[in-house]
């Protein structure tokens, strides 16, 4: 059994993608040709913003946003801890500063509240200035763009929408209104997952919803000023032609290769296989009832990167993905390990509870009050619990029985 059949997945797809492969390499035109700026308007039509920059992964989609909004040191960004480590790597390379911020059990994607939480010690321990949010869209759901907008506009934080794992998720937005009274335009109504952001990434890893045959990435936005800045971070920061160089950038375009295969999946993935993935997921909580089994809540939809159930402990998780292991079926731990565990991290000031206890230990310099101690304990909690099972859209009815079967077998 695959954890996520991308081999079925191109059986179906072979035909049309055999041509659209061939057709790019018999171009010869391999970098930026034609169907990457085809994909580009495809891509911002389907989300439903402006602008689309595709870019040569998730990360550096992620660095040139950061990039064109000039986060640099003594810049707080904050960042749910419960996510991929990139998420958060991007943040100190361009010299600023991670805040971790706890997620919601339900739903895994960031807790508003504790995100003000975190803004306001910051704020009083006055060391770094509170500038962007990275909101991810975790397992395929978009987080609570209502609740973090409120959240950022009060506290005049620019939201980046790390929509790696979401894309094709919505949510059903009530209406709006601005200072003045009046409905915000583009506010309302049933909005894809990279349209929430100030800016908005996705990533074109092969595992994710709509995914390629290597890396790739790409930038939303409806913003013109921010959208010729990342068009010119991604090409070694070009100005006016190829060897007009304005700024320091990087080399991070999509080849022309993974534009063709991204508009045939991303054709079949806007026909049929989001319908086809959600009716997967909801016949494993359908056969799974009684497990913590994801929650959608009431105007969501995910796209179902991961389905991913929740057990009481790590020896149990742990348990079950043993006996799945010797029946042949994969099963995987996103994440085992919250980010403000990471070595990596070590380098970072010390951050203690807001008990003024418990100091995580980093470069000795510079405590921020409130940040860590029992740093994040519901994402702490989930690395402990969480279990992801195999999904895609072309998983058939008894293979998800198979799954559900050996996961009662073994909790018995």
């Amino acid at each position: 059994m695959e954890f996520r059949d991308l081999k079925k997945q191109y059986q179906v797809l072979r035909e049309e993608m055999d041509r659209a492969v061939l057709d790019a390499m018999a171009s010869g035109a391999y970098i930026m040709g034609p169907q990457v700026r085809a994909l580009e308007q495809q891509l911002a039509e389907y989300v439903g913003v402006k602008h689309c920059l595709t870019c040569a992964n998730g990360t550096d989609a992620l660095t040139l946003a950061l990039k064109a909004w000039g986060i640099g040191p003594g810049d707080a960004v904050f960042v749910p801890d419960f996510t991929f480590f990139s998420s958060a790597e991007v943040v100190p390379l361009e010299g600023a500063e991670p805040v971790f911020v706890d997620v919601c059990e339900e739903t895994f994607t960031i807790d508003a509240a504790d995100l003000e939480r975190a803004v306001e010690d910051v704020l009083s321990e006055g060391r770094l200035r509170p500038r962007v949010v990275v909101a991810v869209d975790l397992f395929g759901l978009p987080a609570d763009y209502q609740a973090i907008r409120s959240v950022a506009d009060r506290y005049g934080l620019l939201v980046l929408e790390d929509g790696a794992q979401g894309f094709g998720g919505t949510i059903q937005m009530a209406d709006q209104v601005g200072h003045d009274g009046n409905v915000i335009p583009g506010l309302t109504g049933n909005l894809r997952a990279c349209s929430f952001g100030d800016i908005a990434t996705t990533s074109f890893f092969p595992a994710k919803p709509l995914g390629c045959y290597g890396d790739g990435g790409a930038v939303f936005t409806d913003n013109d000023e921010w959208a010729a800045l990342i068009a010119s971070y991604r090409v070694h920061g070009k100005g006016t032609f190829k060897y007009d160089n304005v700024r320091i950038g990087l080399n991070s375009r999509l080849d022309t290769v993974q534009a063709a295969v991204l508009q045939v999946k991303l054709k079949a993935f806007a026909e049929y296989e989001l319908d086809a993935v959600n009716e997967v997921a909801a016949r494993y909580t359908e056969l799974l009832q009684g497990l913590a089994t994801p929650v959608i809540p009431a105007g969501y939809r995910s796209s179902w990167a991961q389905y991913t159930v929740r057990f009481a402990s790590r020896e149990q998780r742990d348990a079950v993905q043993a006996a799945l292991k010797a029946d042949g079926i994969p099963a995987m731990v996103y994440y085992p390990k919250p980010l403000h565990r990471q070595a990596a991290f070590d380098k970072t000031p010390d951050q203690v509870g807001g008990d003024g206890k418990n100091v995580i230990q980093g470069n000795g310099k510079n405590v921020i009050p409130g940040l860590t101690g029992n740093l994040c304990p519901v994402a702490t909690s989930l690395c402990e619990r969480v279990l992801s099972l195999p999904l895609h859209p072309y998983m058939g009815l008894e293979e998800i029985e198979t799954v559900c079967n050996a996961i009662r077998k073994a909790l018995r």
